[in-house]
């Protein structure tokens, strides 16, 4: 069953996801709350969104899970996602940009695989200190926050990988690391043999972060394909954001990981933006939960800004049918769509062609296939 996706950029869909479960520590499952509490919704309120708050998903929290060293709590951290992933179904289907507050960087793999539900195939941006290329064997300490990559790739806990039911979640050309400046030998090892494309914090020292972002946006950009934009709040320098457990020096500066997101969240096709592992627990003052929703508003301005520009300089002549049941505003303006991949490429999703896409600074239409993915969830 096709169903048309009429995308309206200035509408926040915002979903919680209250979990550590994939963590080494609890703490993370306090960041949407705390968040909340903090005023997120009435910053992006004051930006001018309609904010439509989805909840929580089920909590999960960390715990030292000895008999499975590792790979721990993968009980818990399915539940999780499990819980997680229809409630994204919800808001990428209502249009409004979903907007996911977690929670460990485990979440990636609910909000790619309901992204998954609409659009065949769908890229990853993923802006992390850690590269999250570990698996099982490999892992120093069991923690499944760091194997979130090999799970999108289709390896590691088996648990994981059935997910979604036809590995890959993600297929590595379409997975883009950026910040990375930890790895362990394995992970290293990994990403030698791997297309996964990697840009490193040093790079953004010694280049500029924008100049990097715009590199990695355009490399994902000839795809074609929607993409998740993940954020993980470890990758700013812990001088300059130290709510997180896995703080430390190095990393981006609060300035460039602003520019890089700006730059990745003003892309047409990013379908999702979540943040991960803040922990209110290191955040007395709350001064950093007022720097991430800085951000977070930032880039959401941002992305509207970019949209409305881009509506304003398209060519005026149309290249699709207009959207139904609401036709586009009378600045909208339709983009074709790119040609569909061959049938031998498709998922089990059941999609048979590119979403139709029209972007305004009001709508974006996407038509795509209802037909629910082949996994058991």
């Amino acid at each position: 069953m096709a169903v048309k996706i009429v995308r309206q950029p200035k509408k926040i869909a915002l979903i919680g996801a209250p979990t550590s479960a994939a963590a080494l520590s609890a703490g993370h499952e306090r960041a949407p709350a705390a968040l909340r509490a903090a005023g997120l919704i009435d910053r992006l309120q004051s930006a001018g969104f309609e904010v439509i708050d989805h909840g929580d998903s089920i909590t999960k929290i960390s715990h030292p899970d000895e008999e499975h060293p590792r790979a721990r709590n993968i009980p818990a951290l399915v539940a999780a996602l499990n819980d997680l992933k229809p409630r994204i179904e919800v808001a990428v289907k209502s249009g409004a940009f979903p907007l996911i507050i977690g929670g460990d960087c485990s979440i990636a793999l609910a909000t790619v695989a309901a992204a998954r539900r609409y659009f065949r195939r769908v890229g990853l941006i993923y802006i992390d200190r850690d590269a999250d290329m570990n698996v099982p064997a490999t892992t120093p300490t069991g923690c499944v926050d760091g194997m979130v990559i090999s799970h999108m790739a289709g390896r590691g806990a088996p648990e994981l990988i059935r997910f979604w039911g036809e590995p890959p979640l993600v297929r590595e050309p379409d997975i883009i690391l950026f910040g990375v400046d930890r790895m362990d030998p394995p992970e290293e090892q990994a990403l030698a043999r791997s297309p996964i494309r990697v840009y490193r914090a040093s790079d953004a020292r010694q280049k500029g972060a924008a100049a990097l972002a715009e590199d990695a946006a355009n490399h994902l950009h000839g795809s074609g394909y929607e993409f998740i934009l993940h954020f993980d709040v470890d990758v700013i320098s812990g001088g300059d954001f130290p709510a997180t457990t896995y703080a430390g020096p190095g990393g981006l500066s609060l300035s460039d990981v602003q520019q890089a997101l700006n730059i990745f969240a003003s892309r047409k096709n990013v379908a999702a933006l979540e943040v991960s592992t803040y922990n209110p627990a290191l955040d007395a003052d709350g001064s950093s939960a007022r720097k991430l929703i800085d951000l977070l508003v930032a880039a959401l301005t941002a992305r509207v800004a970019a949209l409305e520009a881009g509506a304003t300089e398209a060519p005026a002549e149309s290249a699709a049918e207009p959207a139904a049941p609401a036709a586009p505003s009378a600045s909208a303006t339709p983009v074709e769509a790119p040609a569909p991949e061959a049938p031998a490429e498709a998922s089990s999703s059941g999609n048979s062609s590119e979403p139709e896409a029209y972007v305004s600074p009001d709508d974006e239409s996407h038509e795509t296939d209802d037909t629910e993915a082949g996994a058991p969830d």
